[in-house]
């Protein structure tokens, strides 16, 4: 496949490039600064972009089978991930490519209850309040919207570099715990799910979430 990743600086965008390529694909990578246009493998085409500014995205769009959007803003300017989020699902759905959203796992339901990660209390730490509030505003974007080929894919409540066993259990409105009762993927496995799901497509227009 040709894949585009937008916000292949990141730390979850270049785990999901490099994923990508182990597997045979043509991989495009989208950064926001000229500096972060480094480190890429030979292969990869890179472009600079602003997804929110005046870019024109279709021609990053163009023959790509399927984009990954793992776009994060930087703290403080949170609010922003629905914008872009909404300008890629736009674009997506005008060039008739499918396109993989990194989410959040704000909307997740918690095992035996009715609150989500986001709206039961306490649950959040106060300095993860604002991206989660994003990340569930993003969910409700991506719901409405019934022109793209979207799917969300989201982490447990802990998303952290380590290593790739290739191994996850997939779920779908409840976060998913293991057997001490902590809900936790590593960056790796989280990027095989992302493969997974793009070359399998098992979750058109819905959001599911992996875990181990």
């Amino acid at each position: 496949m040709n894949i585009i990743v937008f916000g292949a600086a990141g730390a979850v965008g270049y785990r999901a490039l490099k994923e990508a390529l182990a597997r045979g694909h043509r991989v495009a990578a989208v950064v926001r600064r000229q500096e972060q246009a480094v480190d890429f493998p030979d292969s990869v085409a890179v472009h600079v972009a602003d997804v929110l500014g005046a870019d024109d995205l279709q021609p990053l769009l163009a023959g790509q089978d399927l984009a990954i959007s793992a776009l994060r803003p930087p703290e403080g300017w949170e609010k922003l991930l629905v914008p872009m989020t909404e300008k890629l699902l736009r674009e997506a759905g005008k060039a008739g490519v499918r396109i993989l959203v990194v989410g959040g796992a704000a909307s997740l339901k918690l095992k035996g209850k009715d609150t989500t990660v986001f709206t039961e209390p306490g649950f959040l730490p106060e300095h993860l309040v604002p991206i989660a509030t994003a990340c569930q505003a993003q969910y409700e974007l991506c719901l409405k919207n019934t022109k793209a080929d979207w799917s969300y894919q989201t982490p447990p409540a802990i998303l952290t570099p380590g290593d790739r066993t290739g191994r996850y259990r997939l779920g779908g409105d409840v976060m998913l715990t293991d057997e001490d009762g902590q809900a936790r993927i590593s960056m790796e496995d989280f990027a095989v799910a992302l493969l997974d799901e793009g070359e399998q497509r098992r979750h058109r227009r819905q959001r599911y979430t992996v875990a181990y």
